[in-house]
């Protein structure tokens, strides 16, 4: 499943409608500037950089 990676936070959030620009569902990350986000397989972000799921968009998640 497609990602976002807010590098700051270290926070993954689920990428919205597959769009080419770094939207989430939960809209946590619309003032964050686009450098800051990257676009990730959440299981990879997950496992590979240690971040954290966005509570509002997993229901796993506890960020935000």
């Amino acid at each position: 499943m497609d990602g976002i990676l807010n590098t700051t936070t270290n926070t993954v959030h689920k990428h919205r409608d597959r769009k080419a620009t770094a939207t989430t569902a939960c809209g946590a990350t619309r003032h964050v500037a686009d450098d800051r986000l990257d676009r990730i397989d959440v299981d990879r972000a997950v496992s590979d950089r240690q971040a954290s799921k966005c509570g509002r968009c997993f229901s796993d998640g506890g960020g935000y």
